[in-house]
């Protein structure tokens, strides 16, 4: 059975301190985006666990989080055995949550083909030791996320939207930026309400102008071209750009697809992958 692993974006992302359990304590926005992997799954009691992928950047085997969900899943529910094939759309390394999502997708297909019939709740509490986007990836959408990315209130969906997203060459280590981000001077926390009600309008221009993401001063000092892609996609005509997750990658959020395709056809950013998609 084949299942889709939907990238996401966060269109707001702060940082309100370190908690005692060595995770950030976050507030963010989460959207679900069209852009996805897919997952091929075949319960077979022929093999152990088996999990290949399409790009030869990404591990196979047990340094793959699907993998590692499929693993807590069979450890404590039980499961024949199976072969999973990863076919790669989603860049990896790129704070799109590639990984979670592919892991989140495995979840679900994993529940289904070996007839466990485990609880949505459950699903979470298994997401939730796998990483702290898997949540969010199990229910998808629209979501307000707290604590470390796992306390999820939906939002209406803010689908319809363009997206380009540009995603450098280069990738950026997520424990890394947070590391950095606790030597900053901290700054205010940022108001969530107004972001919220834009989206809940579906203003993209207003959304646009509401976006946050306090990890970006720290990556834009660590890699000054991320700066330059934000102007470019700005130049290029999108409503708004920023950096999603840790990064590296940017996005223009756009009022349409063919919005975002204008954008996409205007950009000259040698070295950056680009792609056009959108909210779902």
């Amino acid at each position: 059975m084949n299942i889709k692993a939907q990238a996401k974006i966060n269109l707001f992302l702060d940082v309100l301190g370190l908690r005692s359990d060595g995770y950030h304590e976050i507030l963010t926005v989460m959207q679900t985006l069209e852009l996805h992997d897919i997952l091929a799954v075949e319960a077979s009691p022929e093999v152990k666990l088996q999990v290949e992928c399409s790009d030869p950047k990404v591990p196979s085997g047990p340094g793959n989080l699907v993998y590692k969900a499929a693993d807590l899943m069979r450890e404590g529910y039980g499961g024949s055995g199976a072969r999973i094939f990863i076919n790669k759309n989603i860049p990896s390394s790129a704070g799109l949550a590639g990984g979670s999502s592919d892991a989140a997708a495995a979840l679900k297909c994993l529940n289904t083909a070996w007839n466990l019939h485990i609880s949505p709740g459950e699903l979470f509490s298994l997401g939730e030791k796998i990483g702290s986007d898997v949540p969010f990836c199990l229910m998808g959408n629209t979501a307000v996320a707290r604590g470390r990315g796992e306390i999820l209130t939906p939002l209406p969906p803010f689908s319809g939207a363009g997206v380009v997203l540009a995603k450098p060459s280069f990738g950026v280590s997520t424990a890394r930026a947070y590391s950095l981000y606790d030597t900053l001077p901290p700054v205010p926390e940022r108001d969530l309400g107004p972001l919220v009600r834009a989206m809940e309008n579906k203003d993209v221009a207003a959304v646009a102008g509401l976006m946050y993401n306090a990890l970006e001063r720290v990556t834009i000092s660590l890699y000054p071209e991320i700066m330059n892609i934000k102007y470019a996609l700005m130049e290029a005509g999108a409503a708004g750009s920023l950096m999603t997750g840790s990064g590296p990658t940017v996005f223009g959020l756009c009022s349409g697809p063919a919005e975002a395709m204008a954008v996409a056809s205007r950009l000259r950013l040698p070295g950056c992958k680009i792609i056009v998609t959108s909210t779902v």
